[in-house]
């Protein structure tokens, strides 16, 4: 037996051997990437010998997309690049080694695949998928065995069952407890149903008498140390590598610092509990210029160039979006609540950041004529779940839209730098300071005038792209919420948005109404972290009902998840909803735990909206937020609740809420503040930091119910049904705009074929045709230059489509790339196999200048001047290098007659004829046969800024990009800018 045993290991170990001394096929480490472990690292294929690359992953129930990269994404291997393959067990995927869209791997159980990737011949790799068999786990011992004290809460579920969390502790009595957490749900990931964490001596630690409260508040403090980080990675930066960083890293499947994550994160809780770390984050997302790139003379602010960072993504980042200065949000809140001594030198480097920022978005993404700016929705990033199913195909049209949650940012910025810029006080400070509340005024008048739709009691989450811009009746419950958090909104537009924006039995999702034919992300999801500043704008205009729904939402969530996630499913509250009959729509898609912002919304929930307190830069304000249903649920137990060791300023503090009785069953209302004491003494709800000691007691009794506001719209549905009561329908296509005598007619094709849709009819952004019929339909206006968009309706529901695309019917002129009035020192480029038309390649060095000499329009008016081109450096979803370019257009004797930014945003790729598309317009007022000259030089892109130095793709390492191929220039005949 034993010479069998050594004689084994001989012969293995010779095996091992005999592999490592194999030279493997590929000289980079190659990864299944996928939602299943956040696109990241996690997963190395191994080589196993003879060209055998292998990696066994644990994956949870759904339907996951994956594929084959490197780590850097410069290899990237998928199994049909135009369109997306659903792996089946064993069968043989021969891959393609260029980008394309994800594969989809399904499973109904929580099951070990065995990805094996064959690289014998690495030009042609090739994936097999198959199930390994796992030995059965042993039945888990009983987490809260010996427990001196326990807690249940229990749930409804959508189909009328329960589902419960349980939480104990054997010592209810210690100072820091250590608390047990199980739940009968079933996880999103695979792992054990239960959980311990602990109380941390550096936080606040909650005592309310309910032990499942307390430990949900632990939760949430131990997630957050979690996130607390000492490096960050991503792999498209550093070559993956880790990047030293005391930051908050996203989430447990998300280990980098992205700027808008971070911001609301901080903004809603993080800032108040780690000040130095949430800085640390803050600094990390600003960047200056790259050395030895050339700036442009149009680029705003200081020769440094320090501003946001806009991260990677939609059409190559900035200003496809422009939310970057949601910074400014928690800025806002970290100079609260730094120490004296730390807050000057933020303050100063926050200012300068701010300021060129604004100053270059205002540039780059300020529309005058309607006094908006453009740029995608805030967070709301994954183009095909919250817009126009065509708009990934005509990526100018998604920036030159203009989104409420987005502008809130830009107020909010604006308001900030012009604070900060006050306190400052020099001269040219002060001057500033008034420009920006300036702005700040008129962009809030904008937001009302231009998004506010009276008919549905809420602002427009967005406007259509360039030739429509109307309002479209789609609606984000992060938009709205933050409009009346800043006072965008006055107290009558507050409470109608309360009252109109929908809930689900679970909480409000974060979008109205659904999008069809998408699997749950954004679309059909609720996101905690915006249910939290959900409840924040509830408070603000004391709207009972929708803050007990957001209390309500992120207990649940957190209880049941035994963490706070990423997302879930509206309808049903589920991390997964797995839809076996359309797997194609199975989600959420991806669902990281701990994520930052959710943990920073649950803390905040608890410290600033339950207990009230909150940092002004004098002090706090303690403010409770303590509904009927509250005290009459969660805090029934006792006759207060305390909030200790609150650390702040260098201060502790303890803040109790003493409660009035229990009221009745089927009490509304919330309990105003009858009496503050600090350390025994009468107080107000400000308390400046003079009045606290290092360590001051706070004690708070409440006193009569106010009633409040109750209004609420319940809304409910099957959450595997696409049922007209929350879904919009699908948008309609114009298949024609014909003229004849005087007359447009406008043919609408519908793209549902089913009853109970009408359909509107806009011109120039304007409603003139409502309640209509598929076909045509003929405008009697005079309008030879109008533009046209259609819009399907529920008459069920009132629910939208998005607009079609825009069709206009004014001339246009057209000159080629090639057109002997086109000079630029980029040679013209034979067609090919992709790009069959000649044009100018790879245009767009920071020298590169592009003269059209001899342009002229047949009759005068308005005309949009838009550039055609293809920018493939990137795919449309990822990226720094999207084109952003000045373009000039100057008369007969060198007069400038219209100048600015243009965006040429990436753009797909096709096999074979490539279609060109155009870049957003530059409006123009121009007069018949004069011979105009058209001028485009550089302006510039994230790819310029030095923090974007080691990224893999275009823009990074091998140094900026901000080119692409240009086909011509177009001049269309409108009725003016939209």
């Amino acid at each position: 037996m034993i010479k069998h045993t050594v004689l084994a290991a001989a012969l293995f170990a010779q095996s091992v051997a005999a592999i490592a001394a194999e030279a493997a096929p590929l000289r980079y480490d190659i990864y299944v990437r996928g939602a299943f472990n956040g696109w990241g690292t996690d997963n190395v294929l191994v080589h196993q010998g003879k060209g055998i690359y292998q990696a066994d992953i644990l994956v949870s129930p759904g339907n996951h997309a994956f594929k084959i990269g490197s780590k850097d994404w410069a290899a990237e291997w998928v199994a049909n690049p135009a369109a997306s393959v659903s792996v089946k067990l064993g069968d043989a995927y021969p891959l393609a080694t260029e980008a394309g869209p994800e594969d989809y791997l399904f499973t109904k159980t929580t099951t070990t695949f065995r990805f094996r990737v064959d690289v014998s011949d690495p030009k042609r790799p090739v994936l097999t998928v198959t199930q390994v068999e796992t030995p059965a786990a042993a039945a888990a011992a009983d987490p809260h065995a010996g427990a001196g004290a326990t807690a249940t809460l229990t749930f409804p579920t959508w189909d009328g069952k329960e589902e419960s969390a349980r939480f104990s502790v054997r010592d209810p009595q210690a100072p820091l407890r250590s608390y047990a957490h199980s739940t009968t749900m079933q996880l999103r990931d695979p792992g054990p149903q239960a959980t311990t964490y602990e109380e941390d001596a550096t936080l606040p630690v909650v005592r309310s008498g309910n032990l499942a409260f307390d430990a949900l508040f632990a939760l949430a403090g131990h997630e957050m140390k979690l996130d607390s980080v000492k490096e960050i990675r991503d792999g498209n930066y550093n070559g993956g590598a880790a990047i030293p960083c005391d930051c908050f890293e996203t989430g447990e499947k998300w280990h980098y610092v992205w700027t808008r994550d971070l911001s609301y994160a901080a903004d809603l809780g993080l800032a108040m509990l780690d000040p130095q770390r949430v800085r640390n984050s803050l600094l990390f997302k600003l960047s200056g210029w790259r050395a030895g790139v050339p700036k442009a003379p149009q680029v705003a602010g200081t020769p440094d160039g320090l501003q946001i960072v806009q991260d990677t993504g939609s059409g190559g980042s900035w200003p496809v979006s422009t939310d970057r200065i949601t910074w400014a949000f928690a800025a806002e809140e970290v100079l609260k609540t730094l120490p004296a001594s730390e807050r000057a030198a933020f303050a100063t480097k926050a200012l300068q950041a701010l300021a060129n920022t604004i100053e270059n978005d205002r540039i780059a993404a300020f529309d005058k004529t309607t006094g908006l700016y453009t740029g995608e929705e805030s967070f709301l990033d994954w183009r095909d779940q919250t817009y126009a199913k065509w708009i990934t195909d005509d990526l100018a049209s998604m920036a030159s839209s203009k989104a409420l949650s987005t502008n809130v940012g830009h107020y909010k910025a604006l308001t900030l730098a012009a604070q900060l810029a006050r306190e400052h006080g020099d001269r040219a400070d002060i001057r500033r300071a008034t420009r920006y509340e300036g702005w700040a005024r008129d962009l809030k008048r904008a937001i009302n005038t231009r998004l506010w739709l009276d008919d549905a009691g809420m602002y427009s989450s967005l406007t259509a792209p360039h030739f429509d811009g109307a309002p479209l009746h789609k609606f984000d419950w992060l938009g709205q919420s933050l409009a009346i958090i800043t006072g965008v909104a006055d107290g009558a537009r507050a409470q109608k948005i309360l009252a109109s924006y929908p809930h689900g039995p679970m909480g409000a999702p974060v979008i109205w109404p659904q999008q069809q034919d998408l699997p749950v992300y954004h679309n059909r999801a609720m996101w905690p972290f915006v249910t939290a500043y959900g409840l924040r704008a509830a408070i603000a205009g004391r709207n009972v009902a929708v803050a007990d729904a957001a209390y309500d939402t992120l207990m649940r969530g957190a209880a049941l998840n035994m963490s706070n996630m990423e997302n879930l499913e509206w309808l049903s509250g589920q991390p997964l909803l797995l839809d076996e009959a359309h797997p194609n729509l199975i989600g959420p898609v991806i669902n990281s735990k701990r994520q930052l912002w959710s943990v920073g919304g649950y803390l905040g929930m608890v410290i600033r909206d339950v207990f009230g307190v909150s940092t002004t830069r004098e002090g706090i304000e303690v403010k409770p937020f303590v509904t009927a249903k509250l005290r009459g649920g969660v805090f029934a137990a006792g006759d207060n609740i305390a909030l200790y060791n609150l650390r702040l300023q260098g201060r502790a503090v303890n803040v109790k809420l003493r409660l009035p009785p229990v009221p009745a069953a089927g009490t509304s209302g919330y309990y105003a503040v009858e009496r503050i004491l600090v350390d025994g003494k009468p107080a107000g709800s400000s308390i400046p930091w003079s009045a606290l000691d290092a360590h001051s007691d706070i004690e708070v009794q409440l006193g009569k119910l106010v009633d409040g506001t109750t209004a609420i719209r319940r809304v409910s549905a099957d959450p595997y049904a696409e049922t007209p009561t929350v879904f919009g329908p699908r948008e309609p296509r114009i298949d024609g705009v014909a003229r004849a005598g005087g007359t447009t007619t406008v043919t609408i094709v519908p793209a549902d074929q089913q009853a109970g849709i009408t359909y509107n009819i806009y011109r120039d952004g304007k409603l003139v045709a409502s309640n209509l019929s598929a076909g045509p339909w003929t405008d009697r206006e005079n309008s030879a230059a109008a533009c046209y968009a259609a819009e399907a309706q529920y008459t069920s529901s009132g629910n939208r489509s998005h607009h079609s695309v825009p069709r206009c019917a004014g001339a246009s002129v057209a000159i080629a790339a090639t057109d002997p009035r086109v000079d630029s020192r980029v040679a013209i480029a034979p067609g090919n196999a992709r790009f069959a038309e000649a044009h100018r390649a790879n245009w767009g060095q920071p020298a590169d200048r592009l003269d059209v000499r001899d342009v002229r329009v047949p009759q005068a008016g308005d005309y949009a001047v838009q550039v055609r081109y293809h920018n493939g450096a990137n795919q449309i979803n990822l990226g720094i290098s999207g084109g952003v370019k000045w373009l000039a257009l100057k008369d007969e004797s060198g007069r400038i007659v219209a100048q600015g930014v243009v965006q040429l945003p990436h753009a797909r790729i096709e096999k074979a004829n490539t279609p060109t598309v155009y870049s957003t317009p530059l409006a123009a007022r121009l007069k018949a046969n004069v011979a105009y000259r058209i001028e485009m030089s550089d302006f510039y892109n994230m790819s310029y800024l030095d923090s974007n130095r080691s990224f893999s793709a275009a823009g990074g390492v091998d140094g900026p990009s901000n080119r692409f191929d240009i086909y011509g220039v177009r001049l269309l005949r409108t009725n003016g800018t939209k």
